[in-house]
Protein backbone atom coordinates (compact mmCIF):
# COMPACT_ATOMS: atom_id res chain seq x y z
CA UNK A 1 0.00 0.00 0.00
CA UNK A 2 1.07 3.44 -1.09
CA UNK A 3 2.20 5.76 1.41
CA UNK A 4 -0.85 8.40 0.39
CA UNK A 5 -3.05 5.86 0.98
CA UNK A 6 -2.31 5.28 4.11
CA UNK A 7 -2.39 8.71 5.14
CA UNK A 8 -5.67 8.92 3.87
CA UNK A 9 -6.89 5.96 5.13
CA UNK A 10 -5.46 7.38 8.77
CA UNK A 11 -7.34 10.73 8.22
CA UNK A 12 -10.41 8.97 7.57
CA UNK A 13 -10.31 7.38 10.70
CA UNK A 14 -9.04 10.05 12.34
CA UNK A 15 -12.14 12.24 11.00
CA UNK A 16 -14.48 9.11 11.93
CA UNK A 17 -12.95 9.09 15.58
CA UNK A 18 -13.58 13.25 15.95
CA UNK A 19 -17.06 12.62 14.70
CA UNK A 20 -17.72 9.83 16.98
CA UNK A 21 -16.16 11.81 20.04
CA UNK A 22 -18.35 14.53 18.98
CA UNK A 23 -21.23 12.86 19.18
CA UNK A 24 -20.53 11.59 22.59
CA UNK A 25 -20.20 14.93 24.05
CA UNK A 26 -23.46 16.17 22.02
CA UNK A 27 -25.28 13.04 24.01
CA UNK A 28 -23.64 13.71 27.34
CA UNK A 29 -24.80 17.74 26.73
CA UNK A 30 -28.14 16.46 25.95
CA UNK A 31 -28.45 14.08 28.72
CA UNK A 32 -26.79 16.97 30.85
CA UNK A 33 -29.49 19.14 29.82
CA UNK A 34 -32.04 16.61 30.59
CA UNK A 35 -31.16 16.11 33.82
CA UNK A 36 -31.41 19.43 34.46
CA UNK A 37 -34.50 20.42 33.03
CA UNK A 38 -35.54 17.20 34.76
CA UNK A 39 -34.13 18.85 37.77
CA UNK A 40 -36.09 22.37 37.56
CA UNK A 41 -39.47 20.56 37.00
CA UNK A 42 -38.64 18.56 40.32
CA UNK A 43 -38.20 21.87 42.10
CA UNK A 44 -40.87 23.66 40.51
CA UNK A 45 -43.31 20.67 41.61
CA UNK A 46 -41.65 20.38 44.85
CA UNK A 47 -42.25 24.64 45.49
CA UNK A 48 -45.74 23.78 43.81
CA UNK A 49 -46.51 20.96 46.55
CA UNK A 50 -45.33 23.28 49.11
CA UNK A 51 -47.43 25.75 48.17
CA UNK A 52 -50.08 23.69 47.67
CA UNK A 53 -49.48 22.39 51.50
CA UNK A 54 -49.41 25.35 52.68
CA UNK A 55 -52.55 26.61 51.35
CA UNK A 56 -53.88 23.66 52.54
CA UNK A 57 -52.70 23.62 56.14
CA UNK A 58 -54.68 27.42 56.28
CA UNK A 59 -57.54 25.91 55.22
CA UNK A 60 -57.51 23.01 56.98
CA UNK A 61 -56.70 25.07 60.65
CA UNK A 62 -59.66 27.57 59.60
CA UNK A 63 -62.05 24.82 58.93
CA UNK A 64 -60.85 23.41 61.68
CA UNK A 65 -61.10 26.69 63.83
CA UNK A 66 -64.56 26.93 62.57
CA UNK A 67 -65.87 23.47 63.06
CA UNK A 68 -64.10 24.07 66.90
CA UNK A 69 -66.81 27.46 66.82
CA UNK A 70 -69.56 25.77 66.05
CA UNK A 71 -69.03 22.84 67.92
CA UNK A 72 -68.70 25.24 71.31
CA UNK A 73 -72.01 26.97 69.93
CA UNK A 74 -73.41 24.18 69.79
CA UNK A 75 -72.47 22.96 73.55
CA UNK A 76 -73.65 26.26 74.71
CA UNK A 77 -77.06 26.00 73.35
CA UNK A 78 -77.58 22.70 74.65
CA UNK A 79 -76.31 23.60 78.12
CA UNK A 80 -79.00 26.35 77.80
CA UNK A 81 -81.50 24.32 76.51
CA UNK A 82 -80.61 21.70 79.60
CA UNK A 83 -80.63 24.62 81.84
CA UNK A 84 -83.89 25.53 80.33
CA UNK A 85 -85.42 21.70 80.81
CA UNK A 86 -84.09 21.69 84.37
CA UNK A 87 -85.44 24.75 85.19
CA UNK A 88 -88.74 24.03 83.99
CA UNK A 89 -89.20 20.67 85.55
CA UNK A 90 -88.23 22.30 89.03
CA UNK A 91 -90.94 24.57 88.34
CA UNK A 92 -93.23 21.71 87.71
CA UNK A 93 -92.07 19.44 90.38
CA UNK A 94 -92.38 22.60 92.74
CA UNK A 95 -96.44 23.44 91.40
CA UNK A 96 -96.72 19.37 91.99
CA UNK A 97 -95.44 19.98 95.89
CA UNK A 98 -97.86 22.76 95.84
CA UNK A 99 -100.97 21.49 94.35
CA UNK A 100 -99.68 18.34 97.12
CA UNK A 101 -99.67 20.82 99.93
CA UNK A 102 -102.99 22.55 99.31
CA UNK A 103 -104.39 19.30 98.96
CA UNK A 104 -103.02 18.06 102.33
CA UNK A 105 -103.93 21.07 104.19
CA UNK A 106 -107.38 21.11 102.71
CA UNK A 107 -108.13 17.74 103.70
CA UNK A 108 -106.61 18.37 107.22
CA UNK A 109 -109.02 21.61 107.56
CA UNK A 110 -111.84 19.64 106.30
CA UNK A 111 -111.10 16.90 108.65
CA UNK A 112 -110.70 18.75 111.97
CA UNK A 113 -113.79 21.09 110.91
CA UNK A 114 -115.98 17.90 110.45
CA UNK A 115 -114.88 15.26 112.95
CA UNK A 116 -116.29 14.85 116.08
CA UNK A 117 -113.08 14.19 117.62
CA UNK A 118 -112.85 18.02 117.78
CA UNK A 119 -116.16 18.74 119.35
CA UNK A 120 -115.99 20.58 122.31
CA UNK A 121 -116.31 18.48 125.56
CA UNK A 122 -115.09 21.08 128.01
CA UNK A 123 -115.09 24.74 128.68
CA UNK A 124 -112.89 26.33 131.62
CA UNK A 125 -112.54 29.46 133.12
CA UNK A 126 -109.44 30.24 135.09
CA UNK A 127 -108.16 33.05 137.00
CA UNK A 128 -111.49 34.55 137.96
CA UNK A 129 -112.45 35.93 141.30
CA UNK A 130 -115.09 38.56 140.95
CA UNK A 131 -117.35 37.35 137.64
CA UNK A 132 -118.51 33.83 138.07
CA UNK A 133 -117.40 31.28 135.38
CA UNK A 134 -120.69 30.30 134.29
CA UNK A 135 -121.34 33.94 133.44
CA UNK A 136 -117.89 33.83 131.47
CA UNK A 137 -118.70 31.07 129.66
CA UNK A 138 -122.69 32.64 128.30
CA UNK A 139 -120.97 35.58 127.38
CA UNK A 140 -118.63 33.95 125.32
CA UNK A 141 -121.15 31.93 123.48
CA UNK A 142 -119.09 28.81 123.46
CA UNK A 143 -121.19 25.60 123.65
CA UNK A 144 -120.51 22.06 124.45
CA UNK A 145 -120.54 19.50 120.79
CA UNK A 146 -119.41 22.85 119.39
CA UNK A 147 -116.10 22.21 116.80
CA UNK A 148 -113.38 23.77 118.53
CA UNK A 149 -112.25 25.67 115.26
CA UNK A 150 -115.64 27.06 114.66
CA UNK A 151 -115.36 30.12 116.28
CA UNK A 152 -112.75 33.40 116.36
CA UNK A 153 -111.01 34.15 119.14
CA UNK A 154 -110.92 37.96 119.09
CA UNK A 155 -114.43 37.86 118.88
CA UNK A 156 -114.99 35.70 122.22
CA UNK A 157 -113.00 37.97 123.41
CA UNK A 158 -114.48 40.52 122.82
CA UNK A 159 -118.08 39.33 124.36
CA UNK A 160 -116.32 38.59 127.39
CA UNK A 161 -114.88 42.27 127.53
CA UNK A 162 -118.24 43.31 127.67
CA UNK A 163 -118.67 42.80 131.70
CA UNK A 164 -116.74 45.48 133.16
CA UNK A 165 -115.16 43.40 135.66
CA UNK A 166 -112.89 41.68 132.83
CA UNK A 167 -109.78 43.25 131.51
CA UNK A 168 -108.17 41.07 129.49
CA UNK A 169 -109.37 37.83 127.81
CA UNK A 170 -106.90 34.76 126.44
CA UNK A 171 -108.71 31.62 124.31
CA UNK A 172 -106.86 28.42 124.51
CA UNK A 173 -107.99 25.38 122.40
CA UNK A 174 -106.46 22.17 123.68
CA UNK A 175 -106.84 19.53 121.18
CA UNK A 176 -108.64 17.71 120.68
CA UNK A 177 -111.55 19.20 122.92
CA UNK A 178 -111.00 21.44 125.73
CA UNK A 179 -111.22 25.23 125.84
CA UNK A 180 -109.57 27.38 127.87
CA UNK A 181 -110.87 31.01 128.96
CA UNK A 182 -107.96 32.91 130.73
CA UNK A 183 -108.93 35.80 132.51
CA UNK A 184 -107.65 39.07 134.12
CA UNK A 185 -110.37 40.98 136.46
CA UNK A 186 -110.26 44.73 137.61
CA UNK A 187 -110.34 45.04 141.09
CA UNK A 188 -112.73 46.82 142.49
CA UNK A 189 -111.07 49.46 145.06
CA UNK A 190 -113.12 53.00 145.80
CA UNK A 191 -116.56 53.57 145.09
CA UNK A 192 -118.24 56.94 143.89
CA UNK A 193 -121.22 58.23 145.36
CA UNK A 194 -124.33 58.35 142.68
CA UNK A 195 -127.47 59.14 143.30
CA UNK A 196 -127.91 57.47 146.89
CA UNK A 197 -125.93 54.52 146.01
CA UNK A 198 -121.86 53.60 144.70
CA UNK A 199 -120.23 53.43 141.46
CA UNK A 200 -117.45 50.60 142.18
CA UNK A 201 -114.35 51.54 139.82
CA UNK A 202 -110.65 50.20 140.02
CA UNK A 203 -107.62 52.31 140.45
CA UNK A 204 -107.88 52.99 136.59
CA UNK A 205 -111.30 54.86 137.26
CA UNK A 206 -113.01 52.22 135.19
CA UNK A 207 -117.06 52.07 136.38
CA UNK A 208 -117.49 48.25 137.35
CA UNK A 209 -120.98 48.29 138.57
CA UNK A 210 -123.44 50.41 140.64
CA UNK A 211 -124.30 49.07 143.99
CA UNK A 212 -126.26 50.07 147.25
CA UNK A 213 -123.33 48.21 149.51
CA UNK A 214 -120.35 50.07 149.69
CA UNK A 215 -118.64 46.83 150.43
CA UNK A 216 -116.38 48.65 153.68
CA UNK A 217 -114.29 50.69 150.22
CA UNK A 218 -113.27 54.12 150.62
CA UNK A 219 -116.25 56.39 149.17
CA UNK A 220 -115.43 59.42 146.79
CA UNK A 221 -117.02 62.60 147.14
CA UNK A 222 -117.00 65.59 144.85
CA UNK A 223 -116.33 63.79 141.21
CA UNK A 224 -117.20 66.17 138.23
CA UNK A 225 -118.22 63.03 136.20
CA UNK A 226 -121.69 63.34 134.86
CA UNK A 227 -124.20 61.25 135.98
CA UNK A 228 -124.94 59.89 132.12
CA UNK A 229 -121.44 58.80 132.37
CA UNK A 230 -121.42 56.90 135.49
CA UNK A 231 -122.34 53.56 133.99
CA UNK A 232 -120.64 50.33 133.88
CA UNK A 233 -118.00 49.88 130.93
CA UNK A 234 -117.47 53.79 131.35
CA UNK A 235 -114.21 55.46 133.09
CA UNK A 236 -114.48 58.25 135.12
CA UNK A 237 -113.54 62.14 133.22
CA UNK A 238 -109.77 63.14 133.17
CA UNK A 239 -110.16 66.08 135.94
CA UNK A 240 -111.30 63.22 138.17
CA UNK A 241 -108.75 60.49 136.96
CA UNK A 242 -105.75 63.43 137.91
CA UNK A 243 -107.46 63.83 141.14
CA UNK A 244 -107.84 59.82 141.43
CA UNK A 245 -104.12 59.33 140.84
CA UNK A 246 -103.58 61.30 144.40
CA UNK A 247 -105.87 59.50 146.28
CA UNK A 248 -103.99 55.90 145.18
CA UNK A 249 -100.89 57.98 146.12
CA UNK A 250 -102.76 58.88 149.98
CA UNK A 251 -104.03 54.97 150.69
CA UNK A 252 -100.88 53.40 149.71
CA UNK A 253 -99.30 55.78 152.02
CA UNK A 254 -102.01 55.50 154.77
CA UNK A 255 -101.57 51.36 154.16
CA UNK A 256 -97.76 51.83 155.17
CA UNK A 257 -98.91 53.84 158.25
CA UNK A 258 -101.50 51.39 158.84
CA UNK A 259 -104.38 53.70 159.14
CA UNK A 260 -105.94 52.75 155.67
CA UNK A 261 -108.80 50.66 157.03
CA UNK A 262 -110.47 53.88 159.21
CA UNK A 263 -110.73 55.77 156.24
CA UNK A 264 -114.04 56.17 155.43
CA UNK A 265 -114.44 58.56 152.68
CA UNK A 266 -112.35 61.04 150.77
CA UNK A 267 -113.84 64.65 149.52
CA UNK A 268 -112.16 65.52 145.84
CA UNK A 269 -114.12 68.72 145.82
CA UNK A 270 -110.94 71.35 146.04
CA UNK A 271 -107.69 69.26 144.66
CA UNK A 272 -106.21 71.78 146.76
CA UNK A 273 -107.45 70.54 149.79
CA UNK A 274 -108.39 66.93 149.85
CA UNK A 275 -110.65 66.10 153.41
CA UNK A 276 -110.17 62.48 154.54
CA UNK A 277 -113.35 61.61 156.97
CA UNK A 278 -112.70 58.27 159.70
CA UNK A 279 -116.01 57.79 160.51
CA UNK A 280 -115.11 55.35 163.90
CA UNK A 281 -112.55 58.15 164.58
CA UNK A 282 -114.86 61.19 164.33
CA UNK A 283 -112.62 62.96 162.52
CA UNK A 284 -112.00 65.19 159.32
CA UNK A 285 -108.41 65.44 158.26
CA UNK A 286 -107.99 68.56 155.81
CA UNK A 287 -104.58 67.35 154.11
CA UNK A 288 -104.34 69.98 151.87
CA UNK A 289 -103.02 69.23 148.32
CA UNK A 290 -100.90 65.95 147.39
CA UNK A 291 -97.50 67.70 148.13
CA UNK A 292 -95.86 66.19 151.24
CA UNK A 293 -98.02 63.50 151.86
CA UNK A 294 -96.11 61.18 153.62
CA UNK A 295 -94.94 63.72 156.32
CA UNK A 296 -98.49 64.74 156.33
CA UNK A 297 -100.01 61.07 156.81
CA UNK A 298 -96.86 60.82 159.64
CA UNK A 299 -98.42 63.72 161.58
CA UNK A 300 -102.28 62.06 161.03
CA UNK A 301 -100.95 59.51 162.51
CA UNK A 302 -99.09 60.91 165.47
CA UNK A 303 -102.40 62.84 165.86
CA UNK A 304 -105.29 59.75 166.13
CA UNK A 305 -102.69 58.18 168.34
CA UNK A 306 -103.10 61.33 170.78
CA UNK A 307 -106.66 62.21 170.19
CA UNK A 308 -107.91 59.09 169.79
CA UNK A 309 -110.88 59.84 172.71
CA UNK A 310 -111.98 63.00 170.87
CA UNK A 311 -113.84 63.97 167.78
CA UNK A 312 -112.65 66.88 165.70
CA UNK A 313 -110.49 67.55 162.75
CA UNK A 314 -107.29 67.12 162.00
CA UNK A 315 -105.31 70.53 160.01
CA UNK A 316 -102.46 69.25 157.93
CA UNK A 317 -102.98 71.36 155.18
CA UNK A 318 -100.27 73.97 155.40
CA UNK A 319 -96.77 74.12 153.80
CA UNK A 320 -94.98 71.30 156.34
CA UNK A 321 -91.56 73.52 154.76
CA UNK A 322 -92.60 76.57 155.49
CA UNK A 323 -92.56 76.22 159.30
CA UNK A 324 -96.38 74.90 159.16
CA UNK A 325 -97.19 72.90 162.34
CA UNK A 326 -99.80 70.64 162.03
CA UNK A 327 -102.57 70.22 164.63
CA UNK A 328 -106.26 69.19 166.49
CA UNK A 329 -109.19 70.89 166.64
CA UNK A 330 -111.69 69.44 168.95
CA UNK A 331 -115.35 69.30 167.98
CA UNK A 332 -117.84 71.40 170.62
CA UNK A 333 -120.03 69.02 172.23
CA UNK A 334 -123.86 70.39 171.79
Amino acid sequence: MSKRKQEEINNFLYIQEEKKNETIEELMRKKKNKEREKRIRQNNQKRNEDKFDLETETVIQMTNRNKKKQQEKEKRQAMQLERKRKKRNKKIKSIIKVIMLILIIGGGIVFTMTSPIFNIKDIKVLNNAQVPSETIVSLSGLVTNQNIFRFSSSSIKDKIKENPYIETVEVHRKIPSTIEIEVQEREHSYNVSYMGKYAYINTQGYILEISEDNKAKPIIYGTSTSEEEISPGKRLNNDDLEKLEDIIKITNIAKENNIYDKITSIDITNKNDYIIYMEQEQKNIHLGDNTNISNKILYVSAILEQEKEHAGDIYVNGDLNNKFQPYFREKLSN
